[in-house]
């Protein structure tokens, strides 16, 4: 079974989460921490729980997303695993945190690129992919059939979406993400977002002012 542990890290309050099973296996996905006490917290979480990381993800590269990559990767030995689609995004990070005045650290080059109906395996473990685009060009969505639920990044928000406004976000490609990928997977799946707290697909659809 699959424990999802999140942590708010970095100057946009950024969801990180860590997914790990019985075996200790663990998976990273989105390592938002910005400075040293928020590394110290993350690995202090690993090593209290004996867990191993054996994955690097991220379901789409904004900078908040990505400030931890190149530690999370050389302290772990981990390849960094995106969309495609969101090489441009990674690549303009060290510039659009300059811009924010943010002291970011390098993120690797990715090493593997993911795609919808690819699978992650870890421990006994495996999650699914879904193609989400719409708040970047690449973003993707991780999703547990057994235990219902995904990991979302940026896509869908408890009562909000993410922005399409930044380059290479489409409000009607992110609108149609959610209606026809997120929407069918159903209602008592629970949606980890990038920010603010969990949620459900039943309560979003129904509640959700973009999306009714």
């Amino acid at each position: 079974m699959i424990s999802v542990h999140y942590f708010t890290f970095g100057p946009f309050q950024e969801n990180t989460y860590i997914l790990f099973d019985e075996t200790k296996e663990c998976i990273i996905i989105d390592p938002g921490c910005y400075d040293s006490s928020e590394r110290a917290e993350l690995t202090k979480f690993i090593e209290e729980n004996k867990l191993k990381p054996v994955k690097l993800l991220n379901t789409h590269c904004h900078l908040d997303h990505v400030f931890g990559n190149g530690f999370v990767a050389e302290k772990y030995r981990l390849q960094l695993e995106i969309n495609k689609n969101d090489q441009l995004v990674l690549d303009s990070y060290l510039g659009v945190a300059s811009m924010y005045n943010l002291n970011a650290q390098p993120s690797p080059v990715p090493s593997i690129y993911l795609d919808e109906g690819d699978v992650i395996k870890f421990g006994n473990s495996t999650l699914e992919i879904l193609f989400t685009p719409g708040h970047s060009p690449g973003s993707i969505t991780f999703y547990n059939r057994g235990q219902k639920f995904m990991i979302a990044g940026d896509v869908l928000f408890y009562g909000s979406i993410g922005r399409s406004d930044l380059p290479g976000g489409h409000h009607e490609t992110l609108i149609n993400s959610i209606k026809t990928k997120l929407f069918p997977l159903g209602d008592d799946y629970k949606v980890y977002s990038g920010h603010g707290p969990e949620t459900t697909i039943g309560f979003e659809r129904n509640n959700n002012p973009f999306l009714i």
